[in-house]
């Protein structure tokens, strides 16, 4: 963590005094790592421990860290005992930290951010690919209008939507011309896959943005809702799947489940967690499977082009940003492979 969090700490202590009824001074500000898109603090205080989320500061591309969508989701998913951090606040005066910002429950827990989970037994490592593969499905299968999210995104044409977004944050953010990302960008939405209804979608449901129980194969928490809406559940997953067939080049984590010897470490393999997924939402099958890997692949790469632009316009929530620009080539060629297997030619 960063001791040096960048904001004014005793303006915000201040604010949290008058807001939060259980809060006691004196605070220290703690920035997590990670964390590429929204700025996330650790907030320690004798009361209590807190997490902080902000807006980055300075000129940011449109409709991009939307915090105040974050605070929304889990105001909404908490009471209805989806595992969520308890949101305590939302801060829309700019003038506190310099931007918006909400305050959550800090969860105590583990993070994994080695998809091979190296530290279990095949046995641990089972149960909390099954934990993960619940969740998604159960998030999947919440009724968001019941929830009260009917206005919370468009239902129709995500994928399409989706597509449009990434492509123009991809070229606002674009810092060299990558052949395949210009090819994607003309073949996807031409070929676009058939309508898989609507859910909630977490946008970045990947296993270190979930909080497991210290001990035990439970997901206590799901953290970083920033690209949350209503859209296409099976888009959803196949983002979730892409461990399954990542380059190592393109890794975060810089390990990958392609290529390992699955059944030797207990974990399933792409298809086995699939079919459980399906079983447990409800879908008869994985329609367009190649097109929505391409398009993942795509999306992420665009992602990742964003936090490098951000890094060049000085405006990115960690200095670690431009390591990221070694990983969107290998993404871009990755989405061009599946875009092949689904039929796309130069």
């Amino acid at each position: 963590m960063n001791v040096q969090p960048g904001l004014d700490v005793a303006r915000l202590e201040k604010y949290l005094a008058g807001q939060l009824g259980q809060f006691t001074p004196p605070l220290e500000v703690r920035q997590f790592d990670g964390g590429q898109s929204n700025p996330t603090y650790q907030l320690i205080t004798p009361s209590g421990t807190y997490v902080l989320r902000r807006k980055p500061p300075g000129t940011l591309l449109p409709s991009a860290h939307a915090v105040d969508r974050e605070f929304r989701i889990l105001s909404t998913l908490h009471p209805s005992g989806f595992p969520v951090p308890r949101p305590y606040l939302l801060c829309t005066d700019d003038s506190v930290i310099g931007s918006m910002f909400y305050v959550m429950e800090h969860v105590a827990g583990r993070i994994c951010r080695d998809p091979l989970l190296p530290e279990q037994t095949p046995q641990q490592r089972r149960a909390i690919y099954h934990a993960v593969n619940n969740t998604i499905a159960r998030l999947h299968n919440l009724d968001g209008r019941a929830l009260g999210l009917g206005d919370f995104g468009k239902p129709g044409n995500y994928v399409a939507r989706q597509v449009e977004r990434w492509t123009k944050q991809y070229k606002a953010s674009e810092t060299e011309r990558i052949a395949e990302m210009e090819q994607l960008i003309d073949w996807l939405p031409r070929h676009l896959p058939e309508h898989a209804g609507h859910a909630i979608v977490h946008g970045d449901y990947r296993l270190d943005n979930l909080i497991l129980h210290p001990t035990e194969p439970t997901v206590l928490a799901v953290l970083d809702w920033e690209l949350c809406t209503i859209g296409d559940p099976l888009a959803d997953f196949t983002y979730h799947l892409m461990p399954w067939y990542m380059p190592a080049e393109g890794s975060k984590s810089g390990t990958t489940l392609a290529g390992a010897d699955l059944a030797d470490l207990g974990i399933p393999t792409a298809e086995e967690y699939t079919a459980r997924y399906l079983d447990r939402t409800g879908h008869s099958a994985l329609p367009d499977l190649d097109y929505y890997l391409a398009y993942n692949f795509f999306r992420l790469a665009a992602i990742l082009q964003g936090v490098v632009g951000r890094g060049r316009d000085g405006t990115a929530a960690t200095p670690e940003a431009a390591r990221n620009a070694a990983r969107v080539r290998p993404l871009a060629k990755r989405a061009w492979e599946f875009a092949r297997q689904a039929g796309a030619s130069l």
